[in-house]
C-alpha cells in the first residue's frame, strides 16, 4: 500500500493508523500546493481532489477520505482492535466519533489557516471550536480514549486535529482533559514513529 499524505496535515491520521496496524506500507510525500508528488509526480492522477490522504491498495485501487481510509486500515488487522467489529453497536459509535472530528472539528480549522478569512468568520470558527472542545473534554473525563479504554482509529484523527491548535493560537490547557488526551496520545510508541517520519519531532 502506499499512502500519500502532507507533513501534519489530517493525513497523519491514517499513517498513525498504518503503524499500529503493523501493516506494510510506502510513504509518499504530497506538495499540496503545487499538487506534486516528491520525486515526480502529478497528485492529482492519484486523487483529482487534490487533497490528502489517498491509500493506493496493493490492486491499484485508491481509498480517498480519511475516516473511510482509517476504516479500511482497522479492517485489515481485527486483532489490532483499533475499530470494533463491522455490524456490532460499538462500530456505529466509532462512526459516529469520526463523523463528529471530521464535520465539526477538523473542518472549523479549515477557514483559521486561510490568509483571506475574514475576521468574523474566523471568530465563529474559533467560537465553534472553543464549544466542541468543551464538549469533548467533558466525555473524556475518566476514560483514556474517546470508546474507554481501548485506542482506536477515531483517537488518531482526533490526534490529528487537536495537534493544530497551537497553530491557530488555542491552548489546549483551557481545558485539561483534552491537553492530558493529547499527551497520553502522543506517547504512543506508533504515534511517536508516525511524527518523526514526517518530521514533526527528531
Amino acid at each position: 500500500m502506499k499512502l500519500y499524505y502532507a507533513p501534519g496535515a489530517c493525513s497523519l491520521s491514517p499513517h498513525i493508523a498504518l503503524r499500529e496496524a503493523g501493516l506494510d506500507f510506502e510513504l509518499k510525500k504530497v506538495d499540496l500546493k503545487g499538487r506534486q508528488i516528491e520525486g515526480g509526480g502529478d497528485y492529482t492522477q492519484v486523487n483529482g481532489k487534490g487533497y490528502v490522504p489517498a491509500l493506493q491498495l496493493d490492486d491499484g485501487q485508491v481509498l480517498t477520505e480519511g475516516p473511510v481510509i482509517v476504516q479500511y486500515i482497522a479492517d485489515q488487522k481485527s486483532d489490532a482492535r483499533l475499530a470494533p467489529p463491522a455490524g456490532s453497536i460499538e462500530r456505529y459509535r466509532l462512526q459516529e466519533w469520526l463523523n463528529f472530528i471530521t464535520a465539526e472539528i477538523h473542518k472549523q480549522f479549515s477557514p483559521l489557516f486561510k490568509a483571506d478569512t475574514v475576521p468574523q468568520w474566523k471568530q465563529a470558527a474559533m467560537d465553534k471550536l472553543s464549544e466542541r472542545f468543551g464538549w469533548l473534554a467533558k466525555q473524556l473525563e475518566g476514560k483514556s480514549y474517546l470508546m474507554g479504554n481501548q485506542f482506536s482509529v477515531a483517537d488518531g484523527y482526533l490526534f490529528t486535529v487537536l495537534s493544530w491548535s497551537p497553530r491557530v493560537g488555542i491552548d489546549l490547557a483551557k481545558w485539561p482533559a483534552l491537553a492530558q488526551y493529547q499527551a497520553r496520545v502522543a506517547e504512543r510508541p506508533h504515534v511517536r514513529e508516525a511524527m518523526k517520519a514526517e518530521g514533526l519531532t527528531k
